[in-house]
């Protein structure tokens, strides 16, 4: 049987569980909507032909 691997030390490791312990866990961060992303799923595609602006101003 292989022996268990040692834990390194991490300076820190050890300061983040040392905060964790007195002021508790961080609150879950949620990510913010990437507006640029949003701003292009709006667009069209492609731009509108001739024909279409026509027979819409008809209609």
């Amino acid at each position: 049987m292989a022996k268990p691997k040692k834990e390194v030390f991490s300076a820190t490791k050890a300061v983040k569980a040392n905060a964790r312990e007195r002021v508790g866990m961080p609150p879950p961060s949620q990510t913010l909507p990437d507006t640029k992303a949003k701003a292009e799923s709006r667009k069209a595609k492609h731009k509108e032909t001739l024909a279409d602006l026509l027979s819409e101003k008809e209609a």
